[in-house]
């Protein structure tokens, strides 16, 4: 078409991907406090063993991968924590690095059992305050505290309560099954941005995965379909 349109080719935009500054999203729209859940969920890399695999037919190497975590706020729908580290960090570990991009109060919160423990419970009410409710599953084998039958922990109020009506049943009554949403989530961001990352230095992936996190923001906004109960 013979236009001159300033888009800079592939390598330039990989060459500068790490100093790529994002536009903070407006949260005056966001009104009290916050619900979310996290989670992660690992994303390939894209490497060139791969590609002489594919070219050359050569063994594959062993894959490659980052650890996506993501935070998901349940009343708008929007990611408003996220990290990619390397595989080897653990959940508990990325913990403080969701936690500091929170900047309102947060009422409820759900995780699955890798956040298990009194740890997460103090850091959670450390920030935001005692009255946060913390909706996370203790294993099947967990054992109640020595302190238990005078002065019961968050941790064994919820073993006392799933050993009494049944871990289904707490489900339910406590609204854990919520925590289905992050994991769509994880589902969307695969279908949508895709399961691998282009980028091959570190610093780039990450911000290739904040470019991801903006991106699904940006739709939410579009629009979400609102549900109705039909008698």
């Amino acid at each position: 078409m013979q236009l001159d349109v300033p888009v800079p080719d592939f390598s330039t935009l990989s060459r500068r991907g790490k100093g790529v500054r994002l536009p903070a999203k407006p949260t005056a729209q966001r009104i009290g406090s916050v619900h979310f859940v996290v989670d992660s969920t690992g994303l390939k890399i894209f490497g060139e063993g791969e590609w002489l695999q594919k070219k050359h037919k050569t063994k594959g190497k062993r894959k490659s991968w980052r650890k996506l975590h993501l935070g998901l706020d349940l009343t708008t729908g929007d990611i408003i924590c996220a990290a990619l580290t390397l595989d080897s960090v653990g959940d508990t570990t990325a913990w403080p690095e969701l936690l500091d991009q929170i900047k309102k109060p947060v009422s409820r919160f759900l995780g699955d059992g890798a956040y298990d423990g009194v740890p997460t419970d103090d850091l959670l009410k450390a920030r935001f305050g005692d009255t946060v409710e913390i909706i996370i599953p203790p294993p099947k084998n967990a054992a109640l505290s020595p302190n238990s039958p005078h002065d019961p922990t968050l941790r064994d109020q919820r073993i006392i309560e799933i050993q009494t009506r049944g871990r289904m049943a707490w489900q339910v009554s406590s609204g854990y099954n919520q925590r289905s949403r992050i994991e769509t989530q994880m589902g969307r961001w695969k279908a949508v941005i895709g399961p691998k990352l282009k980028a091959r230095r570190f610093e780039n992936q990450q911000t290739e995965a904040r470019i991801g996190v903006t991106i699904l923001n940006r739709m939410t906004e579009l629009g979400r379909p609102e549900f109705e109960a039909v008698m």
